[in-house]
């Protein structure tokens, strides 16, 4: 037979899990130097140009 389990327990470690998972993203976002954001952003910035670079018109 399957243990008993609390559901309003279940419910509660769900979401401090969920929230746990998005404060790490949020970590990763915003406890970086503005250094390190502004390369991201001038990588970002670089693959997008050459993306549109290689675009073909076929109007």
């Amino acid at each position: 037979m399957a243990a008993v389990i609390n559901l309003k327990r279940a419910r509660k470690a769900k979401v401090r899990a969920e929230k746990e998972s998005e404060a790490e993203a949020n970590r990763r976002a915003h406890g970086r130097s503005k250094a390190e954001r502004a390369l991201t952003k001038a990588e970002a910035d670089a693959t997008a140009r050459k993306l549109d670079g290689h675009k073909r018109d076929d109007s």
